[in-house]
């Protein structure tokens, strides 16, 4: 069975994260491990715990969660777990641990600063993560179908290697894939690779007789340009690659996968070069 691992702290937003969680899991006979992180003994506070020992409180949370939610997704199994230490380094290896597919996390937790969990974990999960991470924000309609998934090409190498797992994801969701080829260059070589890539692409995914629609916009910020794309489609999901073209506007943004995570109103599904170099698609 396949296992999910979903990081939770009984925020509005990581319970929109596990329900989205519950959706998938439904569609891919997953498994859910939901996680709740204690901070370890001395570590400096970030902000005020409200018990001294909340193990007991967290357990009790757990259950009435499940108990309110479980009924809705009957054959899905959902078992908790508490870890002690710093909340990135005990999701990620939790998930090493249980070889799970796939991690899903909010953008922001209950300490109501959304710029420390961001800085502090949402990214640094997506960074640190051996298996694709799905973060989510806030706001994000539940009830929604995944149908739509956006899969931007660049002319970067690794762009092609998340075929593998959005062709598997679009599968068990009946999704349709949207290519969508990024020029951030002039010249023409830059812009056939990137058409070449894309090419690929849709050949696997006709190999796997999945659905997909190419398209192409000229852009500057790649994020900007991903996001902006998925409105006009209304998306459910954009599938990136944690390396991707550096362009100039992403030198003075940040990394291209944390401008995502941070400013994406969709569910975003990141994937690590090294997480498919085995993947079998020949990317």
């Amino acid at each position: 069975m396949n296992k999910i691992v979903v990081a939770i702290d009984f925020s509005e937003c990581s319970i929109n994260a596990f329900l989205h969680s519950m959706s998938i899991a439904e569609h891919c006979n997953g498994e859910l491990i939901l996680l709740w992180v204690q901070k370890a003994p001395g570590e400096k506070e970030k902000y005020e715990e409200k018990s001294t020992d909340p193990s007991k409180d967290v357990q009790k949370a757990f259950e009435e969660l499940i108990a309110k939610y479980q009924p809705e997704h009957p054959g899905v199994k959902i078992s908790w777990k508490i870890r002690k230490g710093k909340i990135y380094k005990e999701v990620t290896e939790e998930a090493k641990l249980s070889k799970a597919m796939l991690i899903v996390t909010g953008t922001h937790g209950a300490s109501g600063f959304e710029e420390f969990w961001i800085g502090s974990n949402a990214n640094k999960i997506v960074t640190s993560s051996y298996c694709p991470v799905i973060t989510i924000r806030g706001g994000i309609n539940i009830q929604r179908p995944l149908k739509k998934i956006v899969m931007p090409i660049d002319s970067a190498e690794e762009t092609r290697q998340k075929s593998s797992f959005v062709g598997y994801i679009a599968k068990k969701h009946d999704a349709e894939i949207f290519i969508l080829k990024l020029y951030t260059s002039k010249l023409k070589t830059m812009r056939q690779k990137v058409d070449f890539y894309a090419v690929q692409v849709a050949g696997y995914f006709a190999e796997e007789k999945l659905t997909c629609h190419i398209d192409s916009v000229v852009c500057e910020n790649i994020s900007d340009a991903t996001i902006e794309y998925a409105s006009k489609i209304d998306a459910n999901l954009i599938a990136i690659m944690t390396e991707q073209e550096t362009t100039t506007a992403n030198i003075f943004l940040g990394p291209y996968a944390h401008q995502m995570v941070n400013h994406s109103p969709f569910p975003v599904l990141s994937i690590h070069p090294k997480d498919t170099l085995a993947s079998g698609t020949g990317f």
